[in-house]
């Protein structure tokens, strides 16, 4: 039947559609024929249409049809790069495009073949998984574009490239090169696009870029270059984009740089340049970015005032002296954070800007008042002015800015009254005006701020009373009012409130009112530091959220009602507010009245199992062959007993807190456990002065620890003790038993990221908050990985290691075990020391050694979670292989972010990708092609 029926196709393509004017040739037919043979799960099949030029990403000459002019395979899904070379016989193809595919190599014959095409222009292999060297072109003169861009192509470029003589655009970026940037490219000189980005080229720039004069835009960022921007670039009268960022390239800026008259784009952020340019920006220019940089100096007058400016990025330098009088009406963004800019902000700046939409001047020492000329700048979204020394009061005409979105001006010296209008900015969703010297009330019309998510008020002078209609905003998540003068009844709050709500220090009185029992989705919850007095009451026992309650320094008297374990509360200042005293634990989930008898005789059964044990040790002296079990029961009656107890930390409050007997006493109760991890067992302790911390056991009877090694562990952990980083968590102290070693740390309020990102309060993490985390633990690793002793790695990265203080503060653990675990004892289990399935790099199968670009990989697998909102592991399927395979079609990219959270905007969606990207590279499955960390962090970095 199958023979019939291609007998039947071969007839109408060789005897009808002869006949009909304009068919393929007969030799392209047959070509196109057996190719698609060969792609059987592609669309190209001859039974459905008999004519290729019908066929998807088929392009014939219209109107004849007599010749194929290009072939797209773009996502198709193809692996199988063996039919390329027959495609070479169609001498007509002017385009192929084979990118988002699964190639891993190209046939030599492919090149043989294909270059002999003249008429061939445009060869794309994009978004493949193409390794190894960049091949030679030694013909396709007529080449004008290749596209090789997010491969895992390596090695230098020399002479490859000098047979293209047409080449006007070439595309290299998101590959792994080395050496220098090539400066051969094609022997005509007509190139016109340059991309060159996301690579490991070192050195400095040749100069001799600078003599490609068509260049319209080049693009060498997230490379390792270093040295100056050549002189000669001056000369690219046609260059329109210009993008060095994330390199290390320092000295000055080329004078007449910024001059160039087609010139629109210039980012040269994440550098070292010291200076601005000198010269007079070009009119055409739309783009400025020179931050994260050290630039020192004013900013001169001219580089605000281009008639197409639209933005300006010099945030993260070391600018000085105050903003220019004067700056170009078309502006969109300006952002001048976290320099040193100083003077009042010049009110003649900010007059009737019709474009402007973001306005970024924070931490810098700005000093008199809010211009009220901003407020005339209707289209503003963000207003941040935090952070520095303006006094006065709020200029109602702020409250013109209906269209403001977020408002920061915290940390300031802000006086007199919040606007009774406040509640017309009804866009907003950020509120903080904390840390200043405000008074008066807090205006009802608040309320009308409908869409706010965050609400901060702390640290001011506000007196009166919470108004009522607080609860109406129905989006608040956290609601800062702390160190204030309020008073009186607490209203109903918003019932989303979720990560904090802060009404400490302040005025008010009475028992705890039952207005804050609907607060499920609760974490932190703090009402110390007033008056409160009464009994504590049970509905806040009932706040399935709740992780923090802070009480301390009320007038609250009783027994404290029994919360769960992982709920921190502190008591501290209320004398006559007691805890329950501890119960005798009990190994079984239910507990069953008993009379005395019964307890008499249990614990003196208990004490005889204690003896025997006791004595079977002493006789055998063999620890590390009592039974697990035992062990806990052992822990649970008896806390191990302190033979060593050292601290670490130099800070006086730790040092202070800390108390070595009662963190024994919390992990003799297995109800303090709040992780296990594969290695150790993290207790929460509760110390005499109301702080928690964690307390990690290390089990020196576990074979696969350095046995017989101490007085090593001892020196390792004082080591770790002294570094400082605030993604890190760092020892404290440790204490050392019999049989185990104990760990103090920093407790961290959030739990794992494991239990956040996986567990019920997964909608309280927005895309702030996983974009700041997936910067903290980069930023954690790449410290680790850069110690000047000896790199940190880490056996066992994964979400479930990384603790959250807060929802934007992560903290990376285990950084211990590496310099403590031995992998010759583990038996050759792989599963023992290489870390958690999901996260385990391909290269572990064969390797047990940790490296750094295993840890890259486990990272790479850490941020896909964060975009994605899947686990590790997942029915099965590792998430790290299901979005390598997804993401071979561009089309598909979207399906693999967490849509819940990409859908917020179209800036999120974006910025998502680009860190998508940044996974992938870090999950490449050959480890030479991953980033080292400090990039990752580098690129990450540059997302936003």
């Amino acid at each position: 039947m199958k023979s019939s029926i291609y007998g039947i196709s071969f007839f109408f393509l060789f005897c009808i559609f002869p006949l009909v004017s304009g068919q393929l040739a007969s030799k392209q037919s047959n070509t196109m024929i057996t190719v698609s043979h060969q792609l059987a799960n592609s669309s190209w099949n001859v039974e459905k249409e008999q004519n290729p030029c019908l066929w998807e990403g088929v392009t014939c000459n219209a109107p004849h049809n007599d010749s194929i002019l290009s072939l797209s395979l773009s996502g198709f899904g193809l692996s199988n790069s063996s039919f390329l070379p027959l495609l070479c016989q169609i001498n007509s193809l002017q385009s192929l495009d084979f990118s988002s595919n699964l190639f891993n190599s190209i046939p030599v014959e492919f090149f043989n073949s294909c270059g002999e095409i003249d008429g061939l222009k445009s060869l794309n292999f994009s978004k493949n998984m193409l390794v190894g060297s960049l091949p030679t072109f030694q013909k396709f003169v007529g080449l004008e574009s290749l596209d090789l861009s997010f491969n895992s192509l390596n090695g230098s470029i020399d002479s490859q490239l000098n047979g293209l003589s047409a080449l006007k655009s070439l595309n290299l970026s998101f590959n792994h090169f080395t050496g220098s940037v090539p400066s051969r490219l094609g022997k005509s000189r007509v190139l016109e696009q340059l991309e060159l980005s996301m690579n490991r080229f070192t050195g400095e720039i040749a100069s001799e870029i600078g003599e490609h004069g068509n260049l319209i835009k080049i693009d060498l960022s997230g490379n390792h270059l270093n040295g100056i921007i050549p002189e000669s670039f001056v000369n690219l009268t046609k260059l329109e984009t210009l993008i060095l960022s994330s390199n290390q390239l320092h000295g000055a800026i080329p004078a007449g740089l910024l001059g160039i008259t087609t010139l629109q784009r210039f980012s040269a952020n994440q550098n070292n340049f010291v200076d601005l340019p000198s010269t007079n920006p070009s009119m055409s220019l739309k783009i400025l970015d020179l931050s994260y940089n050290k630039i020192t100096g004013r900013i001169l007058p001219q580089l605000l005032l281009g008639s197409n400016l639209q933005t300006v990025d010099l945030s993260y330098n070391m600018l000085t002296g105050p903003i220019p009088v004067t700056i170009s009406s078309s502006l969109v963004r300006l952002r001048l954070g976290s320099n040193y800019l100083s003077g009042p902000i010049p009110s003649t700046s900010f007059v009737s800007l019709p474009s402007l939409t973001y306005l970024e001047l924070d931490n810098n020492s700005f000093t008199g008042t809010i211009p009220p000329q901003i407020g005339s700048n209707r289209k503003l979204a963000l207003l941040n002015l935090a952070q520095n020394k303006l006094n006065g009061t709020l200029p109602d005409e702020l409250l013109n800015l209906t269209q403001l979105e977020v408002l920061k001006l915290q940390l300031n010296k802000l006086s007199g009254e919040i606007p009774n209008q406040i509640g017309r900015l009804n866009m907003l969703s950020v509120l903080n005006i904390s840390w200043n010297s405000l008074n008066g009330i807090i205006p009802p019309s608040i309320s009308n701020c409908g869409k706010l998510i965050s609400l901060n008020l702390q640290n001011n002078g506000l007196t009166g009373l919470i108004p009522d209609a607080i609860g109406n905003l129905k989006f608040l998540l956290e609601l800062q009012l702390g160190e204030n003068k309020l008073h009186g009844r607490i209203p109903d709050m918003p019932q989303k409130l979720q990560i904090s709500l802060n009404l400490s220090f302040n005025n008010f009185d009475g028992p705890i009112p039952k207005t804050l029992s609907g607060l499920n989705d609760l974490e932190v919850l703090d009402l110390s530091n007033n008056r409160f007095s009464g009994t504590v009451p049970d509905f806040l026992v009932r706040l399935s959220s709740l992780s923090q309650l802070v009480l301390s320094n009320n007038q609250l008297f009783g027994d404290l009602p029994q919360f769960k374990p992982h709920v921190s509360v502190d008591i501290n200042g209320n004398p006559q507010l007691h805890r329950p005293k501890d119960s005798p634990p009990v190994l079984s989930k239910k507990r069953k009245p008993v009379g005395v008898t019964i307890v008499i005789t249990f614990a003196a059964a208990v004490l005889a199992v204690v003896v025997v044990a006791i004595v079977f040790l002493l006789i055998s002296k063999r620890l590390s062959k009592v039974n697990e079990e035992q062990l806990q029961s052992l822990e649970v009656l008896s806390p191990p007993r302190v033979i060593q107890g050292n601290m670490l930390t130099a800070n006086g409050v730790h040092r202070s807190n800390i108390d070595f007997t009662k963190a024994m006493e919390a992990v003799a109760n297995p109800a303090n456990i709040v992780l296990k991890t594969r290695f150790s067992t993290y207790y929460k302790a509760m110390m005499p002065s109301g702080a928690s911390y964690y307390v990690k056991k290390l089990k020196w009877s576990d074979k696969i620890f350095q046995l017989g090694s101490r007085d090593k562990f001892e020196l390792e952990i004082e080591a770790l003790g002294k570094l400082s980083n605030s993604n890190i968590m760092i020892p404290l102290a440790y204490v050392l038993t019999v049989d185990s070693a104990y760990l103090f740390y920093e407790f961290a309020p959030k739990g794992t990221l494991y239990d956040i990102l996986h567990g019920s309060l997964k909608s309280s993490l927005d895309w702030a908050s996983r974009y700041s985390i997936a910067v903290g633990v980069a930023q954690g690793l790449a410290f680790l990985h850069g110690c000047t002793s000896s790199p940190i790695l880490l056996i066992d990265l994964s979400s479930r290691s990384i603790v959250l203080k807060s929802l934007k503060e992560p903290q990376v653990g285990d950084i211990e075990l590496c310099k403590v675990i031995d992998p010759s004892k583990s038996n050759g289990s792989l599963s023992t020391v290489a870390g958690s399935v999901g996260y385990i790099p391909p290269e572990y199968a064969y390797t047990m050694r940790v490296t750094m670009a295993g840890n890259v990989y486990s990272l790479g697998v850490v941020l896909l979670e964060l975009l994605t909102g899947k686990a590790a592991v997942s029915e099965g399927t590792e998430l790290a292989k299901w979005v390598l395979s997804n993401s071979v079609r561009p089309n598909k990219l979207d399906h693999i972010l967490d849509f819940s959270i990409s859908r917020t905007s179209l800036v999120v969606r974006n910025q998502m990708l680009a860190v998508l990207k940044v996974a992938l590279a870090c999950v490449s499955v050959t480890p030479e092609s991953r980033p080292k960390m400090k990039s990752v962090l580098r690129m990450i970095l540059n997302v936003r």
